[in-house]
Order: structure tokens, then sequence, then C-alpha cells
């Protein structure tokens, strides 16, 4: 009776930590469903252990590492060829660190994640443990396996790619499509909104009515509100040439969500199932055709 009375101590301490680990593999991977899966994950994790009588000192602290670390297995999985990280363990600070003034998280805006994504995996979990969550580089440390020298650089070294202005000084048309998808999938509301223009509006050609699709939509607002915790199962398209997003069934493409993008921002989305705008639809991966 003892030992259950622990399990469910255990699994109830388990749940009131989720919503925010889950919150920080979801800023980590970029991905709400992995992060779900990862944080089940680490649940897995905690009951081995607790079967196998290991001491957890913070139950917190020790949830962070595991999340985290699994997280990090993602990436590495994502990015096979290691990114080189030499001269960080040994690195002596001398000058003050950029990654001690205020956090980026909030002025870069709707570009957080695509630049995120494009960090070295340590870069990554350094420069979201910090300047997202807060976490002191000494636990950030411990969490990748090094001194707290090297995850202040590794979060320098990432601040600094995150602040270097991209050569054509906007998000492409592609990745504002992705960043908008992503955030619908993940419910994440504030991003939603940042992404759309002020007067963003959905319509929709007839064979979409007709499917159930709403007619239109008027404005940011509602425009958030439609999408908001939608669209898992949509997949990335051209739509003739302009990159979009489509809902596919059977393999086939049964809705197009046709995008029009300006200043890195969704000004309007048509929603096409008419078979001659499906047949312009094609598979992409990033900016590429497949």
């Amino acid at each position: 009776m003892h030992e259950q009375g622990d399990q469910l101590d255990l699994a109830e301490a388990f749940e009131a930590e989720r919503p925010r680990l889950t919150g920080i593999a979801s800023r980590v991977l970029g991905d709400h469903a992995e992060a779900e899966d990862v944080v089940q994950q680490a649940w897995l994790r905690l009951d081995r252990a607790r079967d196998g009588g290991t001491e957890i000192d913070s139950l917190p602290a020790w949830l962070t590492t595991v999340t985290t670390r699994l997280c990090l297995d993602r990436l590495r999985a994502r990015t096979p060829v290691p990114v080189e990280e030499v001269d960080l363990v040994g690195a002596a600070e001398t000058a003050p660190d950029p990654a001690d003034d205020v956090a980026l998280a909030d002025t870069v805006g709707i570009a957080l994640q695509a630049v995120i994504d494009r960090l070295s995996p340590r870069e990554r979990v350094a420069f979201v443990l910090h300047d997202s969550f807060g976490f002191e580089f000494g636990t950030i440390a411990a969490v990748l396996d090094t001194s707290p020298v090297a995850a202040r650089k590794l979060a320098s070294r990432a601040r600094a790619k995150v602040a270097q202005p991209r050569t054509d000084d906007a998000l492409a048309d592609w990745e504002v499509v992705d960043a908008f998808m992503d955030a619908a999938r993940g419910g994440d509301l504030e991003r939603l909104l940042q992404l759309l223009a002020p007067d963003a509006a959905l319509s929709a050609d007839e064979a979409a009515i007709l499917s159930g699709t709403p007619s239109s939509i008027e404005g940011r607002e509602a425009m958030a509100g439609f999408f908001n915790g939608s669209a898992h199962s949509a997949l990335a398209v051209y739509v003739g040439d302009r990159p979009g997003a489509a809902w596919y069934l059977r393999g086939e493409a049964k809705v197009a969500f046709d995008f029009e993008v300006a200043d890195g921002r969704v000004r309007a989305i048509v929603l096409r199932a008419a078979p001659d705008a499906l047949a312009q639809v094609v598979r992409r991966k990033g900016a590429e055709r497949r």
C-alpha cells in the first residue's frame, strides 16, 4: 500500500512539472507534438529510475536535465555532422559576455524560431535555456556535460548568430508560412498574432466551402483564433510557385492553404479545393520541391 502511494505521489509530482517541461521542449525543438513525446519519454525514464532505486535530490532539476538531454539527442539526430565546438571548455572569460545582456527572445519576434533552427544542437539548447527560460549557466553546463564557461560561450555564439542580420533582411516567404503552420499546430496564439498582418483575411473557393471550410474570416485576432491548435494534418507544399500548405488524405491533397506573404507577415490565406488549384500543389521541404 505504501509503495502504491509513493507511485501516485511521483505521478502527481510529474504531472505538475509536465507543462513546464513541455514548454522547454517545445522551444528547443520547435515542434509541440515532438515535445510532448519527449516529455513522455522523460516520465518513462523517471519511472525506471524509481524502480531502480535512484536517489533524486531535486525532481524539477532532474526532469529538466533529462528532458533537455532527450531534446539534444533529437537535435543531433537531425544534424548528423557535428558542428565544431573547439576552444570552448578551456576558454577564459575576458570581456563582458553578450549573453548577460537583456534576452533577445522578445526582440527577434517572428524570426526567432527560424534562426534557432540554424543553430547547432548545443548552441540551441544553451541559448533557449538561458534566454527564454533564465537558467543559470551552471545548470546549463550540467545539462550539456560541460563547464559553465563553455555553456556561456555557446549561448554567446548562438546570440551572435541570432543577432546577425540575414542577407535578405527578412524571413523568406516559405519560412513565414512554415512558422505560421508550426504555431498553429502548437497552439501558440501569441506567435500566430505576430505572424499575421493586422488586416489579414481568409477566404475560400466554392469547392473548399462545400467541403466544410469557412467562407471568410476577417482580421488578425479572428484568423489567429481559427488556426490556433489546428492544421495538424497539413503538409508543406507549393501552390503553383507560392509556398503554402495542404491538407492531405490518403496521400492526396484535398484542401490547399494558399498564402499571401508581405513584409514577413501573412496578409491572406485562400483555402482552395477546386481540381485545377489542387493540380498545382507540389510537396516541398523547406524551399525545395519534392
